[in-house]
């Protein structure tokens, strides 16, 4: 289980440092008024710190180390 958990820390830091960050879309009403409506796009960024994605991937390498002991 602790090796499981250490390989998706890893992934997720890698990704982290790759992307960092993402972006999504919403929909925001500008004009309504009676059957017309005009809506615009607005894109959404939130970023990721590398110290984030460090953390997961060291977090994630030491889980793989214990989890590989086995007494």
């Amino acid at each position: 289980m602790q090796r499981t958990i250490g390989i998706i820390l890893i992934v997720l830091g890698i990704a982290a440092f790759v992307f960092q960050g993402f972006s999504y879309t919403t929909e925001e009403k500008v004009l309504d008024v009676g059957p017309l409506e005009v809506t615009r796009e607005k894109r959404n960024t939130i970023p990721l710190p590398p110290v984030l994605g460090a953390l997961a991937l060291l977090g994630g390498i030491g889980l793989v180390a214990l989890g590989g002991r086995k007494s």
